[in-house]
């Protein structure tokens, strides 16, 4: 059987082609698990993963836990806030205790752009990148052209525009990575304030008239507005966002195709996307959720599979 490139899922900057073919192709199987009447597999019988989110997160964490169950894992979780990192203790001295309970595998996410980087030079287990700051959210733009490649047929020579908050997102950058690996042509589009000035050198084209965004692509993936992360205003209101930059069901209707809309969640209804756009057949966001599972299955098991060699 093919394996991946790599040891551990710090980023889709450290993957080639064939990583994700592969990821794909193990996430196929595993879609087919998730929908019959007995959803578990007995795949990782003998594998502990701990899940340490020093962030608060509850799609991705349910998501990665109900992956790992799935695969019959032993699973342990642990959340920053109830932990004695609030009492001073190091990222690693944190890890190393659980590790001492003979953890084979770390799912993390962490406020720290580079935090798993940095743990997996340190410690010998393999880390799957759960988020880590601004920087990469690699199974959340796995599970988005994955989506994308189910709805579509391929992601490759797709138009595929990544709307709003570009400067503070992860999932944005990951996209990015993931989207040009595959051979998709790429545009961001939002408030100049909200663009990074050193996009244009990722290769993606830049707009900023939603309407010419919207004709132009296939797939249109709408970002959440990530107040938590502003620590400055960076357009005037939420108002004036939603009119400028989010899609209305009347603005969908006129474009000059049918797009197909996608949103990595959790959605602020009626600013990204207004609630009919978001239950619309031309959403595909509930299928991202689904494929969540089915990716996370994947990188996991394929990652497992290289710890028992």
């Amino acid at each position: 059987m093919s394996e991946l490139s790599v040891n551990h899922l710090l980023g889709i900057k450290y993957l080639n082609k064939a990583d994700i073919k592969l990821i794909f192709e193990t996430a196929d199987q595993f879609k087919e698990v998730i929908n019959r009447p007995i959803k578990k597999v007995p795949s990782l019988r003998d594998i502990t993963i701990a899940n340490l989110f020093f962030e608060n997160s509850t799609r991705t964490k349910l998501s990665f836990e109900l992956a790992e169950k799935r695969l019959s894992a032993d699973v342990i979780n642990f959340s920053a806030a109830q932990s004695s990192v609030k009492k001073g203790e190091t990222l690693i001295d944190t890890v190393n205790n659980i590790l001492s309970m003979k953890v084979d595998m770390v799912v993390m996410r962490h406020p720290s752009p580079g935090a798993g980087i940095f743990l997996s030079k340190h410690i010998n287990a393999s880390i799957v990148n759960a988020g880590d700051g601004a920087h990469e959210h690699p199974t959340q733009a796995l599970l988005d052209s994955y989506s994308i490649r189910e709805a579509l047929g391929s992601v490759k020579d797709k138009n595929v525009v990544i709307v709003g908050d570009i400067l503070h997102s992860r999932v944005a950058l990951s996209n990015i990575y993931a989207l040009k690996l595959q051979g998709a042509n790429v545009m961001v589009c939002g408030p100049k304030t909200l663009l990074p000035k050193y996009i244009k050198d990722l290769g993606v084209e830049v707009e900023t008239n939603l309407r010419k965004a919207l004709n132009w692509c296939d797939v249109a993936n709408m970002l959440r507005v990530q107040n938590e992360r502003m620590d400055i205003s960076y357009f005037p209101s939420t108002r004036e966002y939603a009119q400028q930059f989010g899609i209305n069901k009347t603005l969908l209707d006129s474009l000059d195709k049918k797009i197909t809309i996608m949103h990595p969640g959790p959605i602020n209804r009626g600013v990204e996307i207004t609630s009919d756009v978001a239950d619309s057949n031309q959403s595909i966001i509930l299928n991202q959720v689904e494929n969540g599972v089915a990716i996370r299955m994947a990188v996991i098991y394929l990652l497992a599979s290289k710890i028992r060699k």
